[in-house]
């Protein structure tokens, strides 16, 4: 990171110089570590430049011009989500900084390095990659400007954008431009998007809307998006080009999953697991993952909120169980372990497999969902392989208790024959409360998110509740929820309260909707259709309804009651306000009263006892919090 480092290896020049909006973490859960290594492993020597000052280039050039180019990360998240509430209000920490402390990193982190690399080192190669490139690839929907924006490759001048994990992506430029190839000749690579000034040397590609087009016409704009939703795949997945103002954008088809052996050795390179020495405060990102195994990679669940589909894709990617063993037992070799490890998962932690054998040879299906509405006849449906590692993972010496913290997909729990995950999830992989992601109650709106409907759900928490009490167990379900997703109207809003007073569950913790790049449910929200159907979808837009949305999911909150009236009252149900078993929140009066509220309040309590007792979803108010200690859960990237 530094040049003293660089004498003291007796290095003249770097091959490559990686600038990251993140502070620099050797670890496998973090992409600039992982592109570092790789490319180390593969002979190249790499330099760090992590969250750079940006007001002039003196960091850029402290590690002086690369002899192969620069490689650009705004780092493990979108540098404005990083930055914004969905509320876009300015979040007061970064987890990803030295004392969480923000404002280390600018708004539209690739685009501004990228500035400052030009205006250092005039001609030198500039590849850029990470979630926020991978993800505004294309025009797009930008939440913060409510507007369309170019593909972040016009708007940073850079000359290659690898999207995806870029491992074999990365090494293949590598290797080009060490072999003196001109980084305008490559632009053959799976995974990468370039622009081109004409076409004439663009072959086999499928035209889709322009920038003009797109930013000018909604309907254009999801016809656009459900054409690129459907070539994400990198088996049948088509070379997509897209004109701008100033040029083609060529996107290559994705690149193709890792192999087994392949995704091995990326998590097994010589990772110290912690950060740089020079910093002095801690990373607080470090926290959930410094002791976790990442077991698998893609996610064929598909929700429409999520950012994996287009990033990591629908691919299942699994390591060995002899490459896990062997990171657990490093594990237990680290003098700061005490004998847990905290999650072995991926984005859904009991995927390990395709979801079936057709994949394989040709690739996910363009118009079908694995999971959702229903399963798929195809389905192929097993946990035998994942209840295996876990056991041989609790079988090493040092490890006193394996978690699962990641989340699992209960709807393809529920979908298995056999109990077996279940009851080893049960018996010893859960620190008191299992996390799971219903996201809403109302089929409508669980039909946009991609998500199974709700009495689906419903099942899955009583055979829960029963599994537990057959093991003399007391855990919990700790559920997430999601307010003003596309579809979501009051009545959706006022319904899922309704099921959180019944049930007993008293979320802590609310995710309103993020309209973050390049997903099907912004493509909702921004043109209000639903872009495989072109059908319209209801969008819940003001801060005002989106307020009360999010005030009827925590309806039982004080703070929240006025709120809550409110969107009774504008939804007609007035029913639902008093002091009734039924009612949600007392009337207004009653909150300037002492007395009848204390004795509201009592019945409340009484009832919400109830409602756990006959659920068994949701704990006491203390181990409820105890998971507000957990990262604020967002799909945007994993």
């Amino acid at each position: 990171m530094f040049k003293y480092e660089l004498d003291a290896l007796g290095v003249d020049m770097l091959d490559f110089v990686l600038v990251t909006g993140d502070a620099y973490i050797d670890h496998p859960s973090f992409g600039a570590a992982i592109i570092g290594r790789t490319l180390e492993a593969h002979g190249y020597t790499v330099g760090i430049i992590a969250q750079p000052s940006w007001q002039n280039t003196d960091d850029f050039t402290r590690l002086g011009r690369p002899r192969l180019g620069f490689l650009v990360t705004a780092g493990n998240i979108d540098s404005l989500v990083n930055h914004y509430t969905s509320a876009k209000k300015r979040r007061s920490e970064d987890l990803y900084s030295p004392g969480a402390k923000s404002g280390l990193r600018p708004d539209r982190a690739s685009i501004v390095y990228c500035n400052r690399i030009r205006e250092a080192y005039k001609r030198v190669p500039i590849i850029i990659g990470g979630i926020e490139a991978s993800l505004r690839r294309f025009a797009h929907y930008d939440y913060w400007d409510n507007a369309v924006r170019h593909s972040i490759l016009a708007d940073s001048g850079a000359d290659i954008l690898v999207y995806g994990m870029g491992e074999r992506a990365i090494v293949e430029i590598a290797d080009a431009l060490a072999a003196g190839m001109s980084v305008d000749e490559i632009t053959y690579v799976a995974g990468t998007c370039y622009m081109a000034s004409t076409l004439e040397r663009v072959y086999d590609y499928k035209l889709i809307g322009s920038y003009n087009d797109v930013k000018s016409d909604k309907k254009e704009y999801a016809q656009t998006f459900n054409t690129i939703y459907r070539e994400q795949d990198a088996i049948r997945g088509r070379r997509l080009v897209q004109p701008h103002e100033k040029g083609f954008l060529v996107a290559n088809p994705p690149s193709m999953p890792l192999s087994q052996s392949e995704l091995d050795n990326v998590y097994e390179l010589p990772y110290t697991r912690k950060p740089h020495p020079s910093y002095k405060e801690h990373i607080p990102a470090l926290d959930e993952v410094e002791f976790s195994l990442t077991s698998c990679r893609g996610c064929f669940g598909a929700c429409s909120f999520c950012a994996l589909t287009m990033h990591q894709g629908r691919t299942i990617q699994s390591r060995s169980h002899a490459s896990l063993i062997r990171e657990a037992q490093l594990l237990t070799h680290m003098h700061t372990f005490k004998g847990y490890i905290h999650d072995v998962g991926g984005p859904s932690a009991n995927f390990r497999q395709p979801s079936c054998k057709k994949q394989l040879k040709s690739g996910v299906c363009a118009d079908r969902q694995c999971l959702s509405p229903s399963p798929c006849p195809n389905l192929e449906v097993s946990h035998s392989d994942y209840v295996a590692l876990l056991k041989e993972l609790r079988g090493i010496e040092g490890v006193k208790k394996v978690f699962v913290r990641s989340g699992i997909r209960y709807d393809y729990v529920m979908y298995d024959k056999s109990d077996a995950f279940m009851r080893e999830l049960i018996a010893y992989h859960i620190s008191g409360q299992l996390k799971v992601a219903p996201e809403h109650i109302d089929d409508r709106t669980l039909d946009l998110m991609g998500k199974p409907h709700a009495e689906l759900f419903n099942a899955f928490c009583e055979k829960y509740k029963r599994m537990n009490a057959q093991m003399n167990k007391e855990q919990y379900i700790v559920p997430y929820f999601m307010s003003s997703h596309p579809g979501s109207d009051l009545n959706s809003a006022i319904a899922l309260a309704q099921y959180l007073k019944k049930t007993g569950l008293r979320p802590e913790q609310v995710q309103d909707f993020y309209p973050t790049p390049c997903t099907l449910s912004t493509a909702m929200y921004y043109t209000g259709l639903d872009p495989r159907t072109m059908k319209p979808v209801y969008v819940p837009r003001s801060p005002d309804e989106k307020a009360m949305q999010r005030a009827l999911m925590q309806f039982f909150m004080p703070q929240y009651r006025s709120l809550a009236r409110k969107a009774l009252k504008k939804a007609c149900r007035d029913d639902l306000i008093g002091f009734g078993k039924d009612a949600l929140v007392p009337p207004e009066n009653a909150d300037k009263r002492g007395g009848s509220h204390r004795a509201q309040t009592a019945r409340s309590a009484k009832s919400d006892k109830g409602g756990r007792a006959r659920q068994g979803l949701a704990g006491s108010r203390k181990n409820a919090k105890s998971s507000a200690h957990a990262p604020n859960r967002s799909r945007h990237g994993k």
